[in-house]
């Protein structure tokens, strides 16, 4: 089976051509073509993605990369299925999408679905190295805890075996990937933040500020970021340093020397708060693969990029005597990419799930 896959969630104009063999039980995915145009650039300026410009740039962006992945006009002819994302995501880029996929279609006369996103993260383990290398050694791979983590989705779910899954918790209001963008604003980073604070907490101390750990004692599998995010910007303002400016003036410089451990304050509350976000995930994932007895643990999204999420897991785990792996798919496929939905696409279509082809900007995982 070979699919076309069309990804415009939000600022990445995505294409890719992937063949799957093998059982549904064990699907073989091979990538074919795999093309991201990245919106960065544009949404800098205004520190953020804003939904208007990213549907602009899908609308040119699209057809040029068919252009690239199909440059003699002839891939419809090979082809038995396209995936698009109908969400979540911000809807007028996923119009963008959707659209172009039904043109597509009956151009190609090839039957269309729409693939969820965050499934696209979740079942993004099978891309990874890893999950091959287990299949050979014939290890177990499930029951599986899986934990999506992106800019938009914080969600710890429970996979019984590749086709069937519950979701356990999920962020009662910010996800860890959007806390991590809030906080890099507030330390006057560049866009991207993410990956900009990860950078930066390497220079500092973990443990320098004890910033809380947002629902980490409370007996379920949810979270909460926002609490977190505003204890940062409650203790850059009591060190007198504004949000976006974090300058302090001449007069706080001894109350800063008292705090600085390491590297410069900034680092240190980079560091600190990327500790306190990543302990409540790894706690909460850890206590749930001893309720569930899971075999794997596998984690998806553009969080996932993030290495000192694995690290700190496998450092828990292993205090807690726990000796399982941790899949995480290849950075490329941590972003957001049309692969991955193409595999969402057709795990779907092996259980018979289907998604409206319409832009839906909540869709959830099971809805």
């Amino acid at each position: 089976m070979k699919i076309v896959a069309i990804e415009t969630s939000c600022d990445e104009t995505a294409f890719a051509v992937v063949s799957v063999s093998g059982p549904s039980s064990a699907p073989r995915f091979r990538i074919l073509k795999n093309i991201v145009a990245s919106q960065v650039k544009i949404h800098a300026p205004f520190g953020g993605v804003v939904p208007n410009l990213a549907k602009r740039e899908h609308l040119k962006n699209l057809p040029l990369l068919l252009k690239q992945i199909d440059p003699r006009g002839t891939l419809g002819k090979n082809i038995d299925m396209i995936a698009v994302t109908v969400g979540p995501g911000l809807e007028p880029a996923l119009w963008t999408g959707i659209q172009f996929a039904q043109e597509l279609s009956q151009k190609w006369n090839v039957p269309l679905a729409g693939a969820n996103h965050i499934k696209g993260h979740l079942y993004s383990f099978l891309l990874s190295p890893a999950t091959a290398r287990l299949r050979a050694e014939r290890k177990k791979l499930f029951p599986a805890i899986g934990l999506v983590v992106s800019g938009g989705h914080t969600i710890l779910v429970l996979a019984k075996d590749l086709h069937h899954y519950v979701k356990l918790g999920e962020t009662y209001d910010d996800a860890v990937g959007e806390s991590f963008d809030k906080v890099a604003r507030l330390l006057n980073l560049p866009y991207p933040g993410g990956p900009a604070l990860e950078q930066l907490a390497k220079k500092g101390n973990p443990r320098a500020i004890p910033f809380p750990a947002p629902m980490m004692n409370q007996k379920n599998y949810n979270f909460s970021y926002s609490g977190l995010k505003t204890a940062v910007l409650y203790y850059l303002r009591n060190l007198g340093a504004a949000a976006n400016d974090f300058s302090p003036s001449a007069e706080q410089k001894k109350q800063l020397a008292r705090i600085e451990r390491r590297g410069t304050v900034a680092a240190d509350v980079a560091a600190s708060f990327q500790y306190a976000a990543f302990h409540v995930l790894t706690a909460k994932t850890i206590r749930a693969v001893r309720e569930y007895g899971a075999q794997t643990v596998f984690i998806g999204g553009g969080v996932s990029a993030n290495k000192e999420l694995p690290r700190l897991l496998k450092e828990e785990l292993k205090k807690n005597k726990m000796d399982l792996p941790i899949i995480i798919p290849p950075f490329t496929y941590c972003q957001d990419n049309a692969v991955m939905i193409a595999v969402a696409a057709y795990m779907d279509g092996v259980q018979g799930v289907s998604w409206p082809l319409r832009a839906d900007g909540t869709l959830d995982l099971t809805n």
